[in-house]
């Protein structure tokens, strides 16, 4: 093996192996066990969510394989609709010069194809770095042929059935790209805004009890209200109870407009009183639902004002009968234009009331980054209450599990609560709806245009033009767990693999895509899609911030694993902002946060932080510390093996039998492997990834790196040890190591295929040839008869008188190696034992000249005393250390923690400094100041010791 662990030069090695073997296809043996990956956009780049995510379920599938399961992990990406359809765009316009409509519809979707063949698969190489052992053999895509045939085969029977139905409903438009867009896709941003009070007149004569002739609305929103269709007081509001059921004049319009009562209004929130406008705001519309209000359009598609407004009632039909006129100065205004001018116009009628400051939310477009308005709109929709109640019985009823199980409730409060799901999109790029027009507006739902004339008995001559519109890409993604089977035909894939086994998702889209998942695959399969639903937090940056790159906190995942320069991270991060103060402060951030950059730490030690971090909680605050820590484990484990090596190949490991003598070193660690097999074991059954890992590192650094391999050593160094003693421990050094690469392969399964090739043949596990792959190897199993508690007992012992020896050592500041005289008393039978049995660790592992037990504890000498138990460890002082010459140095050392200490206070006894510092600035200072104290306690402890002597 190399000196140094160098995981880039194994990494692709390795997988490209293990791909060229077939080593990720389903075996064809054991209990199927599937996992669907949440497929990721076409047009994405690997961020920390996938690559925790990924991580997740590589290690579940990785273990399963081993464990002799006929596993699928099936792969595959989703076309993203909007996503995709704005990057060709972007291209089309830098290369051609030309937009879309240009091309039109046919030649802009074949750009698209071209791009996906050229450029499409950044993703699914990343994926491959990140180690998943993917069957990319049944790689899918949203938009290939078999999976278009099944969203049509969806649709035209939901159809069919009456649960998909076309109607005019409110919608989240946005203006830029001129679609519906679904909530996910809506982000919602603070800000400092403005409420505006108006006065609405009221109608015919009437007062309130005040003896005003006029109610006060205030609105966020004043361009909607040329739409309002009514004003809402709350019933038990006394202010306004005669008012109910009589009208105020529309401002501006001259439209009589209803005062309703609805709890919708809050009494404690300005004046109490709330305008409606149900054609233009989500609360409204359900308002305007109970009280049979109207709904009047007032925008275009582009959120400009119409010269006359729209009028329809709440299933979407048109009111002739409301006077559509709208004043004319406003026409062909954006709405933020409009704004301003009916301010304008209302405080030169008298009718401002004030302008007030506030705090509000404005949901923005995730792709435009324009404001989206609710507007209504012609749209395609699933009606969800049939759907619905099946999949509800399906987690009451224990078909489907949560784990954490909480998320049920997250789970059954969406899906009690549900609206119809609006599924059409007016983009180009997507599943096109099979739905054709002919002229005079008639519908006519197939698979085909052919279809839709053989049904229907259509003549050649009846012109048919297909619905304009694409499905929601939550739609065809809803079919993800069966449609990449082969469904609708009944193959063999879907009959052995369905339903899959886990979900791994975060719980940011149990309701969009999970739930959607198991009400459509229910419906057509009569099956659950999944058997368990694993919920996983999501990575937030080391202070716990949303990653985002107008942030600037964004880390890549494969930045992580190869690492970057400081300047190249420089660039990423603030490459294309257009704010040079934010540009600023984000890289001085950077340069505080990764002065060097960020050095590389390979594929293993990032899945591994992952893993230790994968909580029941809902956040990861993602922590670099722990990053650098788990190299370490890495390279630890690298050294470990090497020493192994050199121990043991060309040497007998017992492969070949022989007689077999184990110390009490062997026996323990032997003992402990089975007790940590079983810990990883039970912690992967339970979804505790972060108990997994946590036991495997500490079985390895703490137990066999840290003292089973020094333990090892009197043994193999030891002229006078038999052969058979000799190798017992030979064979229990590459044993346990195999054992350990294979615990950690689905954790870590670069470096443990790696190592397992050079030790598994030492062990008798292979071939030696490379042939085999630890991929292939049996998951380890505890064997009971092998527990030595015994020898446990014994080892924690030795590991005591070990322990206290050092710890006199430092706290004496005795050389390490300096042999010393120790000696044993006040201990029991067993004690005495116990030192007879284990002198040669002893005098190896803690550098002593002779160990001896002293009866009567009053002839000791004057020494320094550490107990193990009952029993006291006694290191005589005699000539060992100048009493006077150590309590000077610690005098010194005393003398120097306490201007450290009283530089930090006064440093934070400074008013100013703790007010304007940045509060990660003053808890750095609080935790130097608790680091200082702790040391000068010990060394205060230290100085009464030897004062002592």
């Amino acid at each position: 093996m190399d000196k140094t662990y160098q995981p880039e030069q194994i990494e692709s090695r390795w997988y490209e192996r293990w791909e060229a073997d077939g080593r990720f296809a389903p075996s064809g043996e054991g209990e199927p066990y599937s996992i669907m990956i949440p497929p990721p956009n076409v047009t994405g780049s690997l961020h920390m969510g996938h690559a925790f995510q990924d991580t997740i379920m590589d290690t579940l599938i990785r273990w399963r394989r081993m464990q002799g399961n006929n596993t699928l992990w099936q792969v595959g990406t989703d076309h993203a609709g909007i996503a995709t359809q704005m990057l060709v765009e972007r291209k089309v316009a830098a290369e051609e010069g030309k937009s879309r409509h240009d091309l039109g519809r046919d030649a802009f979707i074949d750009k698209v194809w071209e791009w996906k063949h050229e450029s499409g698969g950044h993703i699914t190489r990343q994926l491959r770095r990140m180690g998943a052992s993917v069957d990319w053999s049944r790689e899918r895509f949203t938009m290939d042929d078999g999976f278009y045939k099944a969203v049509q085969e969806v649709f035209v029977r939901l159809y069919e059935e009456n649960l998909i139905y076309r109607g005019k409903r409110l919608v989240n438009w946005d203006p830029t790209l001129h679609t519906a867009i679904s909530d996910l896709e809506v982000e919602n941003r603070e800000q400092q805004g403005q409420f505006w009070h108006f006065r609405y007149p009221l109608a015919d004569g009437v007062k309130t009890d005040a003896g005003l002739d006029y109610l006060v609305v205030a609105t966020t929103r004043p361009e909607t209200m040329l739409g309002d269709t009514g004003v809402a007081v709350n019933p038990d509001d006394p202010r306004y109870a005669s008012l109910i059921g009589k009208f105020v004049e529309l401002p501006l319009v001259g439209r009589r407009i209803p005062i309703v009562a609805d709890e919708h209004a809050d009494m404690e929130k300005g004046s109490g009183c709330v305008k409606i406008t149900p054609a233009h705001d989500f609360n409204d519309y359900e308002v305007g639902r109970r009280h049979g209000l109207p709904l009047i359009n007032v925008f275009t598609q582009d959120a400009a004002i119409l010269p006359q407004a729209e009028a329809f009632d709440i299933q979407g039909r048109p009111l002739p009968e409301i006077d559509p006129s709208l004043p004319q100065a406003y026409a062909g205004l954006d709405r933020f234009e409009a704004r301003k001018q009916i301010v304008a116009d209302m405080e030169a009628a008298g009718l401002l009331e004030q302008i007030e400051t506030v705090n509000n939310t404005l949901p923005y477009g995730d792709r435009s980054g324009d404001v989206i308005e609710p507007l209504l709109t012609d749209q395609w929709f699933v009606a969800v209450e049939s759907l619905a109640k099946p999949a509800i019985a399906a987690v009451e009823n224990g078909d489907i599990q949560f784990v954490p199980k909480n998320y049920e409730n997250m789970y059954f409060s969406w899906m009690r609560d549900l609206q119809d799901w609006c599924i059409s999109r007016q983009l180009w790029w997507g599943h096109r709806i099979p739905a054709w027009y002919d002229e005079a507006g008639n519908v006519y739902v197939a698979r085909t245009e052919a279809e839709a004339r053989e049904k229907h008995g259509l003549s050649a001559d009846v012109a048919l033009t297909q619905d304009e519109d694409v499905l929601d890409t939550w739609f065809s993604s809803g079919l993800w767990t069966f449609g990449t089977l082969g469904w609708p035909e009944q193959t063999p894939e879907l009959a052995t693999f369905h339903p899959s086994s886990v979900l791994v998702t975060g719980f940011d889209i149990i309701f969009f895509w999970v739930a959607r998942m198991i009400m459509l695959t229910l419906k057509f399969t009569g099956e659950v899609p999944f058997k368990t639903v694993y919920v996983h937090g999501l990575v937030r940056d080391g202070q716990g911030q949303k990653m985002s790159k107008s942030k600037g906190n964004v880390l890549d995942p494969i930045d992580l694993i190869d690492g970057i320069t400081l300047d190249a991270l420089l660039e990423k991060r603030t490459g294309n902002m257009m704010q040079p103060q934010k540009a600023k402060a984000i890289a001085k951030a950077t340069r505080d946060e990764f002065p060097e950059g960020i050095e590389p730490h390979g594929t293993d030690a990032l899945r591994f932080t992952f893993l230790s971090q994968a909580t029941t909680g809902r956040d990861i605050k993602f922590d670099m510390g722990r990053l650098d820590g788990y190299r370490n484990f890495c390279n630890k484990l690298w050294n470990a093996s090497r020493y192994v090596l050199m121990n043991a190949e060309g040497q007998d490991c017992g492969a070949q039998g022989g007689e077999v003598e184990l110390s009490l070193a062997d026996r323990w660690i032997v003992s402990r492997l089975q007790q940590t097999e079983a810990q990883v074991t039970k912690a992967m059954e339970e979804f505790r990834f972060d108990h997994a890992s946590q036991a495997l590192y500490e079985f390895v650094w703490n137990e066999y790196c840290d003292w089973y391999l020094e333990l090892s050593k009197p043994v193999l160094w030891d002229e006078g040890a038999s052969e058979a003693a000799k190798r017992g421990t030979r064979r229990t050094l590459v044993r346990v190591l195999e054992a350990i690469l294979r615990l950690a392969h689905p954790m870590m399964p670069y470096i443990s295929e790696e190592i397992w090739q050079r030790v598994a043949p030492l062990a008798g596990k292979a071939a030696g040839d490379g042939s085999e792959s630890i991929m292939a190897q049996p998951w380890p199993q505890p064997e009971n008869h092998k527990l030595d508690e015994a020898a446990t007992r014994d080892i924690e012992w030795l590991k005591g008188v070990i322990v206290a020896v050092r710890n006199v050592r430092a706290e004496m500041n005795i050389a390490p190696g300096k042999p010393l005289d120790v000696l044993l008393t006040k201990g029991s039978q067993a004690d005495r034992e116990r030192l007879e049995a284990n002198r040669l660790f002893l005098a190896k592992l803690a550098k002593l000249e002779s160990a001896t037990w002293l009866d009567d504890p009053s002839e000791a000498p004057l020494s320094a005393t550490q107990l193990v138990g009952d029993m006291e460890v006694l290191v005589p002082m005699a000539d060992l250390i100048d009493k006077d010459a150590e309590l000077t140095r610690l005098a010194k050392e005393i003398d120097k923690q306490d201007k450290l200490i009283g530089g930090i206070e006064k440093k934070l006894s400074n008013e100013s400094f703790v007010a304007k510092a940045p509060e990660a600035v003053v808890e750095k200072e609080r935790g130097k100041l608790k680091e200082y104290q702790a040391a000068r306690a010990v060394l205060l402890e230290q100085r009464d010791k030897i004062a002592a002597l």
